[in-house]
């Protein structure tokens, strides 16, 4: 007998899929049904981890069995390969970034192929590339063109020692992660995408999405934060100047004592211009580095203010009211300034107590109006239009619906990254690159010191330039495009990856879109999930696709953890994928880590469950090595003996099992186990006297195929085996016969009081009562009931009879 050589298995199928472009696939192709599956791309570390392998893992079955399902399957991979990590090691290692990230493609490129992904290669893409990034280019050009893009001043964070603006992840405790010195806040102008434009479309298609996970849907609506109320405009007493508030309570407006603004608000700035409490403003914004937008939202946050020597005028009880600043209001969110009533919201009235303002309710225990003038007594849900009619009469309100969702500040101070393709001109402004001009391609004559602007400030040759439409000395900018942007898009891309004339063909993706089936993390619920959904929406209005969703069913696959804890190179618990692959084969790998937990779960890591797993893989193959010679035999099935029948039932039920979890349950880690006792069933029933060798030849066909997309080394090598020409990836895949599923006879289960206390045989078709009369002359069960009273028999049809005694 040979033995399971995995190494040279998976090094010769891997030779042959490759030789012979066995996933190679035309797009073009229109006589079959299309089937467009996809994993989210990686970062290029240059290190594939488990959560990679088991991503791609389920992706990649999936892929295969729609292949031999009959569909034209779109199965692509690529590279996020923009992004600060690159940039990081330039300066570390003084290495340019694209060396960095294409050496890191080509060794992820490589451990990706060792896993045996059905990955169609002559799609890839990587974003960092002119061949993408120029057409990321047009897009914001058009997204500028159309109204999406703009740009306005908005606070960032900066590092005084670094003199660089940092991201928010950047930012570790209040201060710089590259050099620990405390971060400021810094007014800089910074362009926009306008995700408001779409906030209801966003919020509203989250129901056309059936087949996404409900918390993702939970976290999205919430992220767009749809709410109804008033805006109510304020005036500043001994200033010509407004305040406008928007509120969800207009009810408790008589509530209202005092106004808090957003230390980072325009507003803010120019009530104190020119006086004593500009200083005052300048300081708290500087004790604001510590905080995150986040931590600034939560009711948790100790809230800290200060007062700006200004009042307004509440517009419905002519009370001065004061104007403070305080860490709890954001600039961004409804117009950057709250209302403070204290009486009856919990963050306004931790401020009102801690500097001794006024609290005033407004609303008793049976939600009644009181302290509200011509509103006392009325029930506070007739009140809030009644108060919001008032204002409009007075024009001094009106009903609004807000979201929470901001429009997407995208300038990144960054060098690896698209290059924004803008151009400032002193006579002309700011100038959109011509498109027949891009790409804007990345200088190389930069300096990664950490320190200063944007790296990209630091050429010369690339910062001068002429304006395109004056011919006069100019400027570019600078800045480069948000990461995220890059991964809004690639899925559209992947269709049409070598066009060289457009970012793609419309026809193309109107064909392919929406993705079948999406396969990612639950991190990326809201960021890029929300953005890929908002660019399709954009793409629609500039008529790039008729699709409004870019994703049809989605899957957030859990982590893999060791020990309870999710693994992490601090941990130190990392255990590396190609280490397992050098041990037990790629194979195992895949197929441990698709059976050790259903694919939305998070999975924990066991050496011995990989040990299992290549012990059962060996026991396939023994299996196939043992009866090849009846695989390979020209025999009938003949007349069938009970034990045939329960054999070939046995087989047919699991495929019928395997075809319905892949179908549509995502029950991968089932489907291995009944794949498992099947061959178990097997391996018995090759035992008996008077075996039929052609129902273990059917077997024996129905275990390769069903292996086959969870190890499809091991499966094209027990194809060639049994003697099957071909890939056994290009074979439809096969459909159970339901004759063979009829029993002679059914098992059921004797319950006594709840509990099971036997289990009988009975013919196929047996009666309810019928079934009764077994159950009731079965011994263990006459032992059990015993003198016994039976209060009464319940039999549900096949499955089980329950008895009931006292």
């Amino acid at each position: 007998m040979s033995t399971y050589n995995f190494k040279q298995i998976e090094e010769k199928w891997q030779k042959v899929w490759k030789e012979s472009g066995q996933y190679k696939m035309d797009v073009k192709d229109t006589s079959k049904p299309k089937y467009y599956c996809l994993e989210m791309f990686p970062y290029p570390s240059g290190k594939i981890h488990m959560g990679h392998v088991r991503n791609y893992s389920i992706g990649d079955v999936i892929a295969r069995f729609k292949k031999m399902e009959g569909y034209n399957v779109l199965h692509p991979m690529g590279w996020d390969s923009f992004g600060l990590p690159a940039e990081n090691a330039a300066i570390k290692n003084n290495i340019h970034p694209h060396k960095w990230t294409m050496s890191n493609i080509d060794e992820m490129r490589d451990q990706l192929s060792m896993l045996g992904l059905s990955y169609d290669w002559d799609k890839e893409i990587a974003t960092s590339t002119p061949e993408y990034y120029k057409w990321t280019q047009k897009i914001f050009l058009k997204f500028l063109e159309a109204g999406l893009a703009y740009k306005k001043n908005s606070y960032v964070n900066w590092c005084p020692s670094c003199e660089t603006v940092l991201a928010n992840e950047q930012v570790v405790q209040g201060e710089c992660e590259r050099c620990n010195s405390i971060v400021d806040k810094k007014e800089l102008e910074q362009w926009y995408f306008k995700t408001t434009e779409f906030s209801e479309e966003l919020l509203q298609d989250l129901d056309k999405l059936d087949e996404w996970p409900e918390k993702v849907k939970l976290m999205q609506k919430n992220w767009i934060g749809k709410s109804y109320g008033a805006n109510v405009t304020f005036k500043v007493d001994d200033m010509d100047k407004e305040i406008t508030v928007y509120t969800t309570r207009p009810d408790t407006i008589y509530g209202s004592t005092f106004m808090v603004l957003a230390p980072e608000s325009k507003i803010a700035r120019e009530l104190v211009q020119g006086t004593e409490y500009e200083e005052v403003l300048d300081e708290f914004l500087k004790s604001l580095h510590a905080i995150t937008e986040v931590e600034r939202e939560s009711t948790e946050l100790e809230k800290e203010g200060r007062f700006i020597g200004r009042t307004v005028t509440n517009p419905l009880t002519g009370k001065k009211m004061p104007i403070w600043i305080a860490n709890y209001v954001l600039a961004d969110y409804g117009t950057g300034a709250v209302m403070g009533v204290p009486g009856h919201d919990e963050r306004d009235e931790d401020f009102a107590s801690k500097y001794e303002l006024e609290i005033v309710p407004v609303i008793d225990e049976d939600d009644n109006m009181i302290n509200s003038g011509e509103f006392d007594g009325m029930n506070k849900d007739k009140a809030f239009d009644s108060i919001v009619e008032k204002l409009e009469e007075l024009g001094r309100g009106k009903k609004t619906t807000n979201y929470r969702l901001r429009d997407w500040l995208i300038s990144r101070q960054r060098y690896w990254g698209c290059p924004i393709p803008i151009i400032y001109c002193d006579d002309c402004g700011i100038v959109p690159v011509p498109e027949e001009n891009l790409p804007v391609l990345l200088p190389t004559d930069v300096k990664f010191t950490g320190k200063g602007e944007s790296p990209l400030a630091t050429s010369e040759s690339f910062k001068e330039c002429s304006c395109p439409k004056c011919g006069k000395p100019a400027r570019r900018e600078v800045d480069t495009i948000d990461t995220f942007i890059d991964s809004s898009w690639y899925f559209m891309r992947y269709i049409d990856s070598q066009n060289t004339e457009e970012a793609f063909d419309t026809d193309l993706v109107d064909h392919w879109l929406p993705v079948d089936q999406y396969i990612g993390g639950v991190e990326h619920a809201i960021l890029h999930l929300l953005y890929s959904r908002w660019f399709t929406k954009a793409f629609n209005k500039l008529g790039w696709t008729k699709h409004t969703e870019p994703f049809k069913n989605l899957l957030t696959q859990g982590m893999v953890l060791m020990d309870g804890t999710k693994m992490s190179k601090s941990k130190g618990n990392i255990v590396s994928p190609m280490e397992i692959i050098k041990e037990y084969g790629a194979d195992t790998a895949r197929l441990f880590i698709l059976f050790a937990a259903p694919p939305e779960r998070d999975l924990d890591w066991s050496d011995k469950g990989v040990e299992g797993c290549f012990k059962f893989l060996n026991r396939v193959y023994r299996l196939l090595d043992e009866l090849e010679y009846i695989a390979k035999s020209d025999i009938k099935l003949g007349e069938l003996t009970k034990e045939d029948r329960d054999m070939r039932a046995k087989t047919h039920s699991t495929l019928k099992k395997v075809t319905d979890d892949l179908s549509s349950k995502f029950g991968l880690n089932t489907a291995i186990a009944s794949l498992m006792e099947l061959i178990n069933d097997i391996y018995k029933y090759k035992e008996i006297d008077n075996r039929n060798d052609a129902v273990i030849k059917e077997a024996l066909e129905a275990v390769v195929i069903i292996l086959s997309p969870f190890a499809p080394h091991l499966g094209e090598e027990l194809w060639e085996k049994i003697g099957k020409e071909g890939s056994v990836f290009d074979i439809a895949w096969p459909k159970y016969d339901e004759e063979a599923l009829v029993l002679d006879e059914i098992e059921f289960v004797v319950q006594v009081n709840g509990k099971v206390r036997s289990k009988v045989l009975a013919p196929t078709g047996v009666t309810q009562e019928d079934m009764k009369n077994i159950a009731l002359e079965d011994e263990k069960v006459k032992d059990f009931i015993g003198d016994k009273n039976i209060v009464k028999v319940i039999a549900i049809p096949g499955k089980l009879v329950n008895i009931v005694i006292k």
